[in-house]
């Protein structure tokens, strides 16, 4: 295949890809080919991958041009290259989460359940992707497997901790993959990337072999640059567990009345107030354009909304520290040291403080379920600013100088403390950073969520541009 061919492939997203595949116009082989040749030619650019594994990409490739001979269905993704954070459990391979202290732990006994339903609707896994250490951070900035460049500009970060799942789909390094979040580590590097983001309802979509960071808060979510793709994705991760217990625990759930929203306008509202508060101009402006193509008049006000993010803090900490604090223990020194301190306050939180973050999730989640009555989507930044330079520790914003890597999530993390589902709407254009807005909805609404998008994308308004770093 000429190299012209291979950039070509690039361009094709997982239902093009799909479709050519199934219909003979390419082999599942000759696309996984042409994938793993633009990774090793562009990703030391922006260091995505952890871990390439040619054999098993081929492999399933393989299995998908049998199938296809034989006259069987090889599935939706057949022949589609993805990748997944490097805290999805990989057969044979060692689970490292972004983390020196886990390089000698035992390798996976089998596929993630993501992955596996992934490959089992025909995909190939390209690889792990690179995040910040144990998914605590909003940067993909670490001491041990490097940071992740932006595709849009090398010299800014791509957001995180799923920044490398996010950039090589911006990079068109692999058609989909699959991130974590748990405060905003599918949506900050969605937006700062610029592609399209999904955050499923909280107990949606199966844990099991994903290296937890917070029980309580962490969800499964996918990258893709367009909305149709997305939604391939988010169909084929779909399905009952019934070796996840998360699936089951669905504390923050709550009833509405059952609506049809396809019969009807859709409702729309700006989340104002707190969520004006410290965003750059352009962010505002970005949320506006989307308000305008939705038709959103009306702006609104989440309660306490303030209170929501402490209190996620406090729960993320805690937990957090609870998990590592063995480890900690024993070998502080083999964690990177802006996630070690981080880790170690956790430990030390007090029971008390943890059990009232509780508490207040529960009424935080009462006190937004009458705002859906209303609204079948809700907008808002989903970062306060571009994508920011490497190495840059603060950034000047209305409450002062903050830290950009604990508030590149200042928007995302109140919205994940109740598991509310959001996809992230990419706004691009060439020559400038990407931004993207939060299309929030109630519990399991995730279809109507993924409407609005696909509105957006079609009128123009929410748009993937090829990063220019590409044609340097």
């Amino acid at each position: 295949m000429s190299e012209v061919a291979a950039s070509e492939l690039a361009d094709l997203g997982v239902v093009q890809t799909a479709a050519a595949v199934r219909s003979g116009r390419l082999t599942a082989e000759q696309v996984v080919e042409a994938a793993l040749a633009r990774t090793e030619r562009l990703d030391n650019r922006f260091n995505c991958f952890t871990r390439i594994d040619v054999e098993d990409a081929l492999k399933c490739a393989r299995k998908t041009d049998r199938a296809l001979k034989r006259g069987d269905d090889p599935g939706p993704l057949a022949g589609v290259p993805f990748g997944a954070k490097d805290l999805y459990d990989v057969a044979g391979e060692t689970t490292t989460a972004g983390a020196r202290s886990r390089a000698n732990a035992p390798p996976a006994e089998e596929d993630a359940a993501a992955v596996s339903s992934l490959k089992r609707a025909g995909g190939a896994l390209l690889g792990s992707q690179n995040m910040d250490e144990f998914a605590y951070g909003f940067t993909t900035e670490n001491e041990h497997t490097g940071n992740t460049h932006n595709p849009h500009d090398v010299t800014r970060i791509a957001g995180g901790s799923s920044g490398g799942s996010a950039a090589a789909v911006a990079a068109g390094l692999c058609a989909g993959s699959i991130g974590s979040d748990t405060n905003g580590s599918v949506r900050v590097p969605a937006a700062l990337c610029g592609v399209f983001g999904l955050k499923p309802t909280y107990g949606r979509l199966s844990r099991r072999g994903v290296f937890p960071f917070v029980h309580s808060l962490d969800h499964v979510g996918c990258f893709a640059r367009g909305v149709a793709d997305l939604a391939a994705l988010y169909d084929a991760l779909q399905g009952h567990d019934p070796r996840d217990a998360s699936q089951a625990d669905r504390a923050v759930e709550f009833a509405l009345p059952g609506v049809n929203a396809a019969d009807r306008k859709l409702r729309v509202g700006t989340l104002g107030g707190y969520f004006h508060e410290s965003a750059m101009p352009e962010a505002l402006e970005a949320v506006d354009e989307v308000a305008d193509a939705l038709g959103a008049s009306e702006e609104v006000e989440l309660p306490e909304v303030e209170r929501a993010r402490s209190a996620a803090f406090v729960l993320s900490a805690a937990e957090g520290g609870s998990l590592h604090l063995h480890n900690l223990q024993r070998e502080p020194q083999q964690y990177d040291h802006a996630v070690r301190d981080r880790l170690i306050a956790g430990a030390m939180m007090p029971a008390g403080l943890v059990m009232r973050a509780q508490r207040f999730r529960r009424w935080f989640r009462d006190a937004v379920k009458p705002l859906f009555q209303q609204y079948d989507v809700l907008l808002a930044p989903a970062t306060p600013f571009p994508a920011q330079p490497i190495g840059q520790k603060t950034i000047r914003m209305a409450r002062g100088e903050l830290s950009v890597r604990a508030n590149a999530g200042l928007y995302t993390q109140p919205i994940s403390f109740i598991g509310l589902p959001v996809v992230v709407a990419p706004l691009t254009a060439p020559g400038r950073l990407p931004l993207g807005v939060q299309l929030i909805g109630a519990p399991w609404s995730e279809a109507r969520l993924i409407r609005a998008a696909r509105r957006l994308e079609r009128d123009g308004v929410a748009r993937v541009v090829a990063p220019t770093e590409l044609a340097a």
